[in-house]
């Protein structure tokens, strides 16, 4: 017999059914300006993004708090506190090794001479999964941050704080400051780490948006006495960073390796207060490496030229662009510096999106396209129409749009089955007015995109939370009245 509560309960769950549901995406990196988050000044065709950045900051929390201790396998230096990884493109070739017998999987390791195939991945690689960990600990901060900045609850920045602790302060759990061990090539002379290992910790840059969200937010579980140790890590890793043989192989390459060098170093100065040694930073990057990146037509042939080309090109102009939001932050603006053919980071994206994705992920270039028309603006709306065309109304309910504004909803966010409206503070989108006002804490360039006229939803942040937990208990344990 079905009861006037067991009838409510099925409304819910079928109403949950049909609300939108994005998995999360790893971006290759992005650094979101604390200044833009924590002002509040959000267009209300924002809703749809924020709703999904929560979504995330429950999500993302899947498997943590995460540590380099709970590896199966130690480092060759026997201390569970190293950071440890395998070269990703790195396969065994044993046909040399003279065994009589199967090698166990140590053994191959440490015997076996290993070969790199670009852009093929070798299936063991993430055995030992520091590297997925950190990623995943990056984005658990970055989206508990924002979500904390949404709402204010504790229970977000709480989080944070508990993962920060576990991965870098706690005297059992914490990672010894440096990379010794990263992207190992394994093999009889591959038991140190490379200088790719840098690679691993690249998204350096969305702990510090998280970090400075509640930092400057003045969130109360982000106490002064992590903060400072924290912080007291950080100067031993930059100092390693800075200094070491394979940190600094890394500085010097000229692809997005050296990019993505540049991301974190910046990323890692900003977090200890010192934005005077990141805008050096920066100034070093877009006068050095950058200058020979961007070709004429803009091509990025130093990414053109490896086996996965659509990706490597989407990979550094996300670095690109993540250096120029460090720079902005920091007061270094980087948008309209030009490479030695005289384009600027602009002219990469108009390239890439020219170019067919093949087998490979098209969805990589996605917010690269949304971010370079938050910033250069999107004249005759070229960057949405390629995004409407890849993801039709879908790239408004993504993460990233929320901070990659200001940015055209097309009129979908308008019409999105949205179960709340505009944020504490948020503010109504221009209403047929055809422009646009950047967020405060970001600057413009260029000319900014027509933006379409909003109908606002209905609702409440209050409403929403209620209503996401209703889902959460309609679909777990209360679910089973119905069996």
């Amino acid at each position: 017999m079905i009861t006037s509560r067991t009838s409510s309960l099925l409304f819910v769950a079928v109403t949950c059914l049909t609300l939108p549901v994005h998995s999360l995406t790893n971006y290759a990196n992005d650094f979101v300006d604390p200044t833009y988050v924590l002002a509040k000044n959000y267009s209300t065709w924002t809703t749809p993004s924020q709703e999904t950045i929560l979504q995330w900051a429950n999500d993302s929390t899947s498997g943590g708090p995460w540590s380099v201790t709970t590896k199966p396998y130690l480092a060759p230096s026997g201390d569970k506190h190293d950071y440890m990884s395998w070269a990703p493109y790195a396969w065994p070739d044993c046909t040399g090794v003279g065994n009589t017998t199967e090698l166990t999987p140590q053994q191959i390791w440490t015997t076996c001479p290993y070969v790199t195939r670009d852009g093929q991945f070798n299936p063991d690689g993430r055995d030992i999964n520091n590297v997925g960990d950190f990623d995943s600990l990056a984005n658990a901060v970055l989206y508990n941050s924002l979500a904390w900045a949404f709402t204010g609850s504790s229970l977000y920045s709480g989080r944070v704080a508990t993962f920060i602790n576990a991965w870098f302060i706690n005297a059992d759990t914490y990672m010894n400051p440096n990379l010794n061990y990263g992207q190992m090539q394994r093999g009889p002379n591959g038991q140190t780490g490379s200088h790719t290992g840098l690679l691993d910790l690249k998204c350096m840059a969305k702990i510090a948006s998280g970090i400075l969200v509640l930092r400057i937010g003045k969130a109360a579980e982000w106490t002064s006495d992590i903060d400072d140790q924290f912080v007291a890590w950080i100067n031993k890793y930059i100092q390693w960073v800075t200094t070491a043989s394979i940190a600094l192989a890394e500085k010097a390459a000229t692809n997005n390796h050296g990019s993505f060098y540049y991301n974190q170093l910046a990323s890692l100065q900003i977090m200890a207060n010192d934005n005077d040694g990141a805008e050096k930073t920066l100034d070093e990057y877009f006068t050095g490496i950058y200058m020979n990146q961007i070709a004429a037509n803009g091509d990025q042939p130093l990414e053109s030229i490896r086996t996965r080309p659509y990706h490597y090109r989407a990979y550094n102009l996300a670095a690109m662009i993540t250096n120029a939001r460090l720079g902005e932050y920091v007061g270094y603006h980087a948008w309209n510096k030009t490479t030695a053919a005289g384009v600027t980071i602009q002219a990469a994206c108009d390239y890439a999106i020219t170019k067919p994705a093949g087998d490979e992920t098209a969805s990589e270039l996605y917010p690269d396209v949304a971010a370079i028309a938050s910033v250069y603006g999107d004249s005759g709306n070229k960057y949405t129409k390629y995004l409407v065309a890849s993801e039709s109304k879908q790239y408004v309910w993504d993460a990233n749009f929320f901070w990659n504004q200001p940015l055209t909803d097309s009129g979908f966010a308008a019409s999105a089955p949205t179960s709340m409206s505009k944020a504490a503070g948020g503010t109504d989108g221009p209403s047929g007015t055809g422009t646009s006002t950047a967020p405060t804490g970001r600057s413009t360039v260029g000319t900014r995109p027509d933006n379409a006229a909003l109908a606002l939803a209905t609702g409440s942040w209050g409403t929403w939370l209620m209503f996401y937990g209703a889902c959460t208990v309609v679909m777990g344990a209360s679910f089973l009245e119905f069996l």
